[in-house]
C-alpha cells in the first residue's frame, strides 16, 4: 500500500487552541474569587482578602493580555501552553499558600493543569508540571498561613492528615496524568488513522477521475482528428505527381490513424472499466482476482472451495477489493512456504479465509491487532528492496474497509499444532448478495 507518514496527517494534533486554556482560566478565576468572597464575607472567617485578590487579578490580567495580543483561533506552541499550565500552578499554590497550604480542601485543583497538559502536551512535559505540582504541594506542607477560621479560634489539623492530603495530590497527579495522556493518545491515533484510510480512498478514487477523464478526451479529439484525415486525404490527391510532399502528407495520414487508434484504446478501456466496476462476480472469481497478481512470487497459493451450488455473486467494490489484498499481502509477507485462501458460503452466510504457515501473530499484539498502529511487520518475502516497516496502518485500513461492507473481520492463530495466522472475514448472504 502507498506509505502513509501519521505525522503529516494530524501535525498540529497536540497544539492547544488559545482560547481554552483562556476559558478555563476565566472559569477559574470566577471560582476562586467566589470562595475568597465566600468564605470573608459569608462565613465571616479572617484570610488576607487584598493578597489573594491580588493573585486573582493577576490571573485576569493575565487573560486580558491574552485576548489582546493574540486571536481567539492562536494555538499555542509547546513552550508557550507549558509555561501558562506553570503560571497556573504557581498562582494556585500562592493562593493556597495564603489560605491554608494542604488544610485547604481546594489543593485539590492542582490535578487540573496536569490533567489539561496530558490531554494536549508531550509526556516529557506532563512529568515536568507534574514535578512542579509535587514541589509546590511539598513546600505547602511545610510552610502556609493559617486556614481561615472564625476569629479568636485556630484550626490545626494533623501533620500526619496533611501527610495523607499531600500523598493524594502526588497519587493523583500521576494517575491522573497517565490515565488522561493514553485515552487523549488513542484518540489522536485513531483520527490520525481515519485521516489515512480517508486519503488512501480519495486517491483510489482519484485514479478511477482520470480514467474517466482520459475516455472523455479521447471523445472530444476526435472530431478535431477526424477533420485532419479528411483534409490529409484531399492532399494526397492533389500532390499524386508531388512524390516529396506526398510521402509526407501520407506520414501525416499515418500519424494520425495512429492516434485515432490510440484514443480508441483510450474510450474502449473507461467503458470496460465501468463495466467490470458496475458487474456483478461470483466469489470464487473475487477470490482469483485476489490471488493472481501474487503467484509466482515465491509462495504457493491454493484455493480451497468449500459450498455446495452455484457460488454467490456480488458487485465489484473498491473497497472490498482493496482491504482484502491488503490481508493476502500481509499473509504472503510472513508465509514460510504457502498460503491457504478458502472460500466458503452455504444458506446464511459468505466467508473468506486466510491462512499462512508462518509463526503467526505475536501473542503480546494478537488482542489488539486490528487499532491503528499496531503492527506485526517482518520480513519481506518479495525481495529486500521492497520495505517491509510500516506503521501499522494497514491492517487497520483493511478492517476498516471490509467492515463498511458489512462483514467481520477475526484475527487469530491456527490452533496448535497447527502454525500460522488465520485471517477471517464473514458475511450474512444477503448482505454479500446485495453488494456488500
Amino acid at each position: 500500500m502507498t506509505a502513509i507518514e501519521p505525522q503529516r496527517l494530524t501535525g498540529s494534533a497536540r497544539r492547544l487552541r488559545l482560547d481554552t486554556l483562556v476559558r478555563l482560566r476565566w472559569l477559574a478565576v470566577i471560582g476562586q474569587s467566589a470562595a475568597v468572597a465566600g468564605v470573608h464575607f459569608g462565613l465571616g472567617f479572617q484570610l488576607p482578602f487584598g493578597a489573594s485578590f491580588v493573585l486573582i487579578a493577576a490571573s485576569a490580567w493575565l487573560n486580558l493580555a491574552l485576548r489582546v495580543r493574540y486571536p481567539a483561533s492562536h494555538r499555542l506552541s509547546d513552550n508557550a501552553a507549558t509555561f501558562l499550565l506553570a503560571f497556573d500552578i504557581a498562582q494556585l499554590a500562592a493562593l493556597l499558600f495564603l489560605t491554608g497550604g494542604l488544610q485547604n480542601p481546594f489543593s485539590l485543583l492542582f490535578l487540573a493543569p496536569v490533567l489539561i497538559s496530558a490531554t494536549a502536551l508531550t509526556p516529557t512535559r506532563t512529568l515536568a508540571l507534574g514535578l512542579l505540582v509535587v514541589a509546590c504541594a511539598t513546600a505547602l506542607a511545610l510552610f502556609h498561613l493559617p486556614l481561615p477560621w472564625r476569629a479568636g479560634e485556630e484550626l490545626s489539623l494533623p501533620f500526619l492528615y496533611v501527610l495523607g492530603v499531600w500523598a493524594a495530590i502526588l497519587l493523583g497527579t500521576g494517575f491522573t496524568g497517565i490515565y488522561a495522556w493514553r485515552v487523549a493518545e488513542e484518540a489522536r491515533q485513531l483520527a490520525q488513522a481515519l485521516a489515512a484510510t480517508e486519503l488512501v480512498l480519495a486517491r483510489e478514487q482519484h485514479i478511477s477521475q482520470i480514467d474517466g477523464l482520459a475516455a472523455a478526451a479521447a471523445h472530444e479529439l476526435g472530431t478535431p482528428l477526424a477533420t485532419i484525415t479528411l483534409v490529409a486525404k484531399e492532399l494526397s490527391k492533389r500532390l499524386a505527381g508531388n512524390d516529396e510532399l506526398a510521402e509526407d502528407v501520407t506520414l501525416l495520414r499515418e500519424q494520425v490513424e495512429r492516434c485515432r487508434g490510440i484514443l480508441g484504446q483510450l474510450t474502449s478501456r473507461g467503458e470496460e472499466q465501468d463495466g467490470e466496476f458496475l458487474e456483478r462476480i461470483t466469489l470464487m472469481h473475487l477470490v482469483e482476482e485476489l490471488v493472481d497478481p501474487m503467484r509466482g512470487i515465491g509462495i504457493g497459493i491454493r484455493v480451497l472451495r468449500n459450498g455446495e451450488g452455484p457460488p454467490p455473486r456480488v458487485r465489484r467494490n473498491a473497497g472490498l477489493v482493496y482491504g482484502l489484498t491488503n490481508l493476502l499481502d500481509n499473509a504472503v509477507d510472513f508465509a514460510e512456504d504457502e498460503v491457504a485462501v478458502e472460500a466458503g458460503w452455504d444458506e446464511r452466510s459468505v466467508w473468506i479465509e486466510i491462512r499462512d504457515d508462518g509463526p503467526g501473530f505475536p501473542a503480546d499484539v494478537l488482542l489488539r491487532l486490528g487499532e491503528p498502529y499496531v503492527t506485526t511487520r517482518g520480513h519481506d518475502k518479495r525481495g529486500p528492496e521492497e520495505g517491509a516497516a510500516g506503521h501499522g496502518l494497514g491492517v487497520f485500513i483493511a478492517k476498516t474497509l471490509i467492515e463498511r461492507t458489512g462483514a467481520q473481520l477475526t484475527l487469530t492463530n491456527g490452533p496448535a499444532p497447527q502454525v500460522g495466522a488465520i485471517a477471517r472475514v464473514d458475511w450474512s448472504r444477503a448482505d454479500f448478495e446485495s453488494g456488500a
